[in-house]
């Protein structure tokens, strides 16, 4: 069966509380985000998976009037959180998001699961060999990938952002790296600090179509360099690099 997985927590070190951040007077980020993908028609059963901190009580609270699945885990070893959940969901195929990255166009969800079955890889991601946005990440890959990786992941990179040790290890997994014809990796808007937060915000005061297409903001922000600036100076990944240096 595929599931989705979310991650979510409060405990952002570069924007506290972020996921539950209003942008507009309705809805915060994590709740456009699943508003977002209940136009995946392949994904039956989404899970957001938060931790056991007490923290992290308030995303369950918000959560009770939405249709997805709660898992909570380790707040550090995201790995074991993710291992752990598809394992009690019985999940054979997982989808990664992140409550990051509110704006994902569902119909590249929808894309990368087809490549995906498609395919005979293990794990598929458009997120490192980039022609998409930053803020439109997808990664699926298969529970035993997912286990093994559970398994034999060391580094606190692996384990805080759960899929390095794939990519790491390209000779254990068969790797497809979804692409796109069109380069579009200069545009980001993913959130991690407030800029990039400021940015959604303004990207979402232009687009009134529901749901949010790639296109339409591409175009905004070619059309609005001014807008594209707000977040120019924010370092891709941070904290994924800061975490390979605490290895």
């Amino acid at each position: 069966m595929i599931g989705c997985i979310i991650q979510a927590r409060m405990c952002s070190t570069r924007l506290k509380g972020k996921v539950l951040h209003k942008i507009n007077s309705e809805e915060t980020i994590l709740s456009f985000l699943l508003k977002q993908i209940t136009n995946c028609k392949s994904l039956k059963t989404v899970v957001v998976a938060t931790t056991e901190l007490d923290e992290d009580d308030v995303i369950v609270d918000f959560l009770k009037s939405y249709d997805v699945e709660i898992f909570r885990g380790n707040s550090e070893n995201v790995l074991d959180r993710f291992y752990h959940c598809a394992k009690k969901f019985k999940f054979s195929t997982i989808v990664r998001l992140t409550a990051d990255n509110p704006l994902i166009d569902p119909q590249i969800i929808n894309d990368s699961i087809q490549k995906y079955s498609n395919s005979d890889c293990d794990y598929l991601t458009n997120s490192i060999d980039r022609t998409f946005p930053n803020g439109t990440e997808v990664e699926i890959f298969s529970f035993n990938a997912l286990e093994t990786a559970w398994k034999f992941a060391k580094k606190k990179s692996e384990r805080e952002h759960v899929t390095p040790y794939f990519y790491n290890n390209p000779n254990k997994f068969k790797i497809h790296h979804f692409k796109q014809k069109q380069d579009q990796s200069k545009f980001r808007y993913s959130i991690d600090r407030k800029e990039d937060y400021l940015l959604v915000l303004k990207i979402l005061s232009k687009i009134n179509t529901r749901p949010i297409k790639t296109s339409d903001i591409i175009e905004l922000l070619t059309n609005y360099p001014e807008i594209k600036k707000l977040n120019s100076h924010i370092i891709p990944n941070e904290g994924y690099v800061k975490s390979i240096s605490e290895d």
